[in-house]
């Protein structure tokens, strides 16, 4: 889910508080060449001597082990290791950042290294470069075989950018919207240098299946959503729900759109949305759960950040009065008692009483049983942050629904790409595509309703 995905900079960047700016003039200057050493140690395979250079604090979380394994990633997405293209740095607020811009056989990234006030490493995280990266498309993907129309739709006041990828021919093509999950996504559900809706928008259209995307509602209208009065009352539907429906509408006026074989998928806290998007679409000839939540969204949010905070085998003082913090507000979200103007900053995400409440009537695998249309569930074994025990859920759910199918694919992970080994946040930060066993199974499925 989108939410976690603000845990990439959390496992690589545990950044100490700074009390003050240096005065230093060369400062800036003295974090570059120090940022420059480190990445060297790391190319290097020096990970002792990259771990020295960490502040006291931060060499307790960030260990030699988990360096080299980030690296190691990196190495294994992008190919060998070539040069240390440039670097910078600069005062942020009272840090230094330094981006240090490295270059491997299949690409490369930036490496942000964060200084505390006293010139130590307080963390680091691969991002994508500030080099703009032209989105290198899949495989099975063919450009020549599909347009895209760029247009606009939604409620008065809180319209939506959206992109539709339509096959080359006549027609009528079968049709996909898909949904996002939780956080301001925008069409291609970006993360890092991922685009996963892309990917499957392209892989699909290029199979014959024409697919809407569009940027979300917290996204585009974020600012709007936030204000006070709004914000009181907003819910998943407000985020997800409403939208979802809108995209349907939409294709089932599109010219060339097959208005018999429109689908609905959603990814992640899309997923966990499909109950109740389904009982919104009875025009919809079926819907695809991609790595969809089953379990209650806040004690699945402490799940996540406990993995994430317990790779490198243990936690942290500060790393635990984060989860103990985590746990008293989703339990204060599940309470009975939970007021409607309860403050939202005592809540998971900052969202408002209004939003949790709402959730907490909400059971995704239990009502399951309604949706009397095809479903397709899909899920990665190696997702640390939607797992095998939501697939097990839906399962149960859709007991009784023989038109309900599962897959679930050993390599995968939260974003349907290929990995090894225990699942890590790094791996989003390393850019790849959606599998295209995953697409060749969508578009089989959708063909053969």
């Amino acid at each position: 889910m989108r939410f976690v995905m603000a845990l990439l900079a959390v496992f690589f960047s545990f950044s100490a508080a700074a009390a003050g700016q240096e005065k230093q003039d060369d400062a800036p200057a003295r974090c570059e060449e120090a940022a420059r050493k480190f990445v060297s140690l790391l190319s290097e395979g020096k990970h002792d001597g990259a771990s020295a250079l960490l502040d006291a604090g931060a060499r307790k979380i960030i260990t030699a082990e988990k360096m080299r394994e980030a690296w190691a990633a990196a190495v294994e997405r992008y190919g060998a290791f070539k040069e240390i293209v440039s670097a910078s740095a600069e005062r942020a607020d009272e840090q230094i950042v330094s981006l240090v811009t490295v270059k491997f056989e299949k690409g490369g990234f930036d490496v942000k290294v964060v200084f505390s006030k006293e010139g130590g490493i307080t963390g680091f995280s691969y991002v994508q470069s500030r080099k703009a990266v032209p989105y290198s498309p899949p495989s099975y993907a063919d450009a020549a075989s599909f347009t895209e129309k760029n247009l606009k739709f939604g409620a008065d006041g809180w319209q939506l950018p959206a992109t539709l990828a339509m096959p080359a021919g006549e027609g009528p093509f079968p049709a996909l919207v898909l949904v996002h999950g939780s956080g301001p996504n925008d069409r291609d559900e970006t993360i890092g240098p991922n685009k996963p809706f892309k990917d499957i928008a392209w892989g699909l259209a290029s199979s014959g299946i024409a697919v809407l995307r569009y940027d979300k509602r917290t996204l585009v209208h974020g600012s709007k959503m936030a204000a006070a009065k709004g914000h009181a009352s907003f819910t998943i539907n407000e985020e997800t729900v409403d939208d979802a429906v809108l995209a349907a509408a939409l294709l089932a006026n599109a010219d060339g759109v097959d208005k018999a074989r429109i689908f609905v998928l959603g990814h992640s806290l899309g997923g966990m949305m499909i109950p109740r998007i389904a009982g919104r679409c009875p025009a919809a000839a079926g819907f695809v759960i991609l790595a969809g939540l089953a379990r209650p969204l806040g004690d699945t949010l402490v799940e996540q950040y406990t993995y994430i905070f317990s790779l490198d085998g243990s936690l942290s003082e500060t790393e635990k009065n984060a989860l103990c913090r985590m746990r008293e507000q989703a339990a204060r979200a599940k309470d009975p008692a939970l007021a409607p103007d309860a403050p939202a900053e005592s809540l998971p995400l900052g969202c408002p009483a209004a939003y949790w409440i709402d959730l907490r009537g909400y059971k995704p695998a239990e009502e399951a049983a309604a949706v009397e249309k095809p479903v397709l569930v899909l899920q990665g074994e190696r997702d640390y942050q939607v797992t095998m025990e939501d697939l097990e859920l839906w399962r149960k759910g859709f007991a009784a629904r023989p038109a309900a199918e599962f897959k679930s694919y050993p390599a995968l992970n939260h974003l349907f790409m290929a990995g090894k080994g225990k699942a890590v946040p790094v791996e989003y930060s390393l850019p790849g595509h959606v599998s295209k066993e995953l697409i060749s199974d969508l578009a089989k499925w959708i063909k053969a309703r």
